[in-house]
């Protein structure tokens, strides 16, 4: 089996969830602490080992291209003055990968969207993120589900968390035989009702995908909206018997794509720094109402 060197990035999304802050900038470089969001999806993956990020953007992301590549204002200013630490900063994002990026012109679909990144993988596997999920934890969540991938010899790794059952219609829910993890699959819905739920383990942004998944996005027919959609992709693999599998992954996820998600992200990434926990901390004690 390939080991898994290159990652999938989704930045094509619309972000009406985060407007008006989205009428103009990217949700994807909204900042979370004082990195955007996607940079923390490209760092976590470079810690599961990924060599190669496919970013793959709607036509109007450009200042994510900018984002990940060389020089600025910043950088030239930066050298003018001879602060070179200050320069450094500035090219640290487009150092952490080698980086192709894509576009999807029409949106039609999270399936879509992945076939974009397919003439740039080679055949190999692949580590997926949706960066709107920030995972925050002492190990790479995408670290988590390649190491499941390789020991499973599995078609696809998917990442998933308990949730409560009035988010349940919110997610794609797996059916896992057994409660083991990883977990091999016998099915997976998109977005059931409560009662009509195999389980309450909710798929999160994280997959770590062979390149048969290929095939059988290849033979989808487009839903409604003429949307092809990852989860259906998937169904197909597990209907026709490839070991798909399920991985709870250590790690606190934040939906950053959704405003009181992205603050919470800020605060948990702010206290997981030395040089930023004290102030915060007294900052938000003074937000506190007192017991009267």
């Amino acid at each position: 089996m390939a080991s898994v060197r290159r990652a999938v990035i989704l930045a094509a999304g619309l972000g009406t969830r985060m407007l008006p802050a989205t009428k103009s900038v990217p949700k994807e470089l909204l900042p979370v602490v004082d990195r955007p969001i996607i940079q923390y999806a490209v760092e976590e993956a470079v810690a599961a080992g990924i060599e190669h990020v496919v970013i793959v953007l709607s036509p109007d992301r450009a200042a994510i291209r900018e984002h990940f590549g060389g020089g600025s204002r910043v950088e030239a200013v930066a050298r003018a003055r001879g602060d070179d630490a200050l320069a450094e900063r500035v090219l640290a994002p487009e150092r952490l990968a080698r980086f192709t990026f894509v576009e999807q012109r029409e949106p039609l679909g999270t399936g879509h969207a992945v076939q974009q990144a397919e003439p740039h993988l080679d055949g190999e596997p692949f580590a997926l993120l949706f960066p709107d999920d920030v995972i925050l934890g002492e190990r790479s969540c995408t670290a988590q589900l390649v190491q499941a991938y390789e020991a499973c010899e599995a078609a696809a790794v998917i990442a998933v968390q308990q949730v409560a059952r009035e988010q349940i219609h919110q997610y794609g829910i797996v059916d896992p035989a057994g409660a083991g993890n990883p977990a091999r699959l016998r099915g997976i819905i998109e977005k059931p009702a409560a009662s009509e739920a195999p389980s309450d383990l909710g798929v999160v942004g994280r997959y770590v995908l062979g390149p048969s998944i290929f095939g059988e996005l290849a033979s989808l027919k487009a839903g409604a909206g003429g949307e092809l959609q990852l989860t259906d992709a998937i169904a197909g693999q597990i209907a026709a018997g490839a070991p798909v599998y399920a991985c709870r992954f250590e790690g606190r996820r934040f939906d950053a794509g959704r405003p009181a998600g992205a603050i919470a992200a800020a605060v948990c990434a702010a206290l997981d720094r030395e040089e930023l926990r004290a102030d915060l901390l007294a900052h938000l004690t003074a937000l506190m109402p007192t017991e009267q």
